[in-house]
């Protein structure tokens, strides 16, 4: 809990200001809203809204968020614009707002939602406290600020909470939802053919109607990170990364390469992040070494290509491009899993600047054969790949 002290400067959020009431009035007016946009809500899922927030923690919003979307029973159909109004109301007041149009009080009741938040005190300056103000500085978040903040600058203190975001991330992946739509008892779309074969043990009466549901996607991901001297400073990130995508998502496959490969697949299964970056670091040959792209990917390629990359596998490369081998060899290798793979994603701290160009020979070699080039430079950058 956080210690209040006995007064507090005017304007300052009180700790009172996630009372019962003011949770009620926050999810009503939110309920309003989303009625508002079409969507069937009843008093009673407003009441299972409010003691839903009573158990949760109020302070993170992503807790907030899920709690609100079950409580009110939000049908998949409606998840996104759901999550717009969340924006507005609960995360994002200004951004949101223009998603649908100016409305009068969509900024005032955006900041009155972040007043729920409890008031912590900000050090300032040698050793003196500052109270921030939440209803005036709509969008504080230190969630947002560490999702902003560039791994180079990360300190191993930041690590707890880059880890617990980067999980938050990767779960989007286990309900991530395809085209392809199977048997399911709560479907949205009726299945006529099977409806009609249910009703002939009935006497041709259709009792009860089957119904078909989007299949959630089980992503297959092969990732490559460069552990090389370079990455020193991202690899650490970008490992934690590869181990929140391995808890939701069993198929991936991990590969270390600087002057060596060496599969990392055994070492992304314990709970503590802090000993698998030990370990890592220690059973990884060269590790913050240095780097021949091209002939780790090769050697990948000869190994591993035919029992791990096939149709529906997603291959993610996690370099700088920094290549001191035979671009060759890189060429020949990115060629094989071109043919292979679904598609073929390197992400790359460096184009976290703007002035950076890809012109280093490894990676101006890699550009024709992948599928994407993208930042991944930090958390936000990182969050923008899951929906390729």
């Amino acid at each position: 809990m956080t210690d209040y002290p006995p007064s507090l400067p005017p304007g300052a959020t009180p700790p009172e200001a996630a009372s019962d009431a003011s949770l009620t009035a926050h999810v009503a007016r939110f309920a309003r809203r989303l009625r508002d946009r079409g969507m069937d809500l009843s008093s009673g899922d407003q009441a299972d809204a409010v003691r839903a927030l009573q158990l949760v923690d109020i302070g993170d919003v992503d807790e907030v968020f899920l709690a609100l979307r079950t409580a009110l029973k939000i049908d998949r159909r409606h998840w996104k614009i759901f999550s717009l109004m969340f924006d507005s109301m609960w995360r994002r007041p200004e951004s949101a707002a223009t998603s649908f149009g100016p409305r009068p009080d969509d900024r005032e009741a955006g900041q009155a939602a972040f007043g729920i938040r409890r008031a912590a005190p900000a050090p300032v300056g040698d050793g003196d406290t500052k109270w921030i103000d939440r209803d005036n500085a709509a969008g504080y978040s230190p969630d947002a600020q560490l999702r902003h903040k560039t791994f180079d600058e990360c300190t191993t203190d930041d690590l707890a909470a880059m880890q617990r975001l980067l999980e938050r991330l990767a779960r989007r992946l286990a309900t991530c939802c395809s085209r392809r739509r199977v048997p399911s008892r709560r479907g949205d779309l009726v299945d006529l053919r099977r409806s009609f074969r249910r009703s002939l043990a009935a006497g041709g009466d259709m009792v009860e109607l089957a119904k078909r549901a989007r299949a959630v996607e089980r992503p297959h991901l092969v990732l490559l990170c460069d552990t090389s001297g370079s990455m020193d400073a991202y690899s650490r990130f970008l490992l934690m990364f590869a181990l929140a995508l391995k808890r939701v998502a069993p198929r991936t496959e991990a590969f270390a390469f600087n002057t060596r490969l060496t599969r990392i697949t055994r070492w992304l299964s314990p709970s503590n992040v802090t000993a698998t970056l030990e370990g890592l670091a220690s059973g990884v040959e060269d590790w913050s070494g240095g780097t021949r792209i091209g002939a780790c990917l090769w050697e990948f390629a000869d190994s591993w290509l035919t029992q791990m990359v096939h149709a529906d596998t997603t291959v993610i490369i996690l370099s700088d491009g920094l290549d001191r081998g035979d671009t060759d060899l890189l060429e020949e290798a990115l060629v094989r899993l071109r043919r292979r793979a679904r598609s073929i994603i390197w992400l790359n701290p460096l184009m976290g600047d703007d002035r950076y160009r890809p012109e280093a020979k490894g990676m101006k070699a890699a550009l024709p054969y992948v599928d994407r080039l993208l930042p991944a430079h930090n958390l936000a950058a990182l969050e923008a790949v899951l929906p390729l």
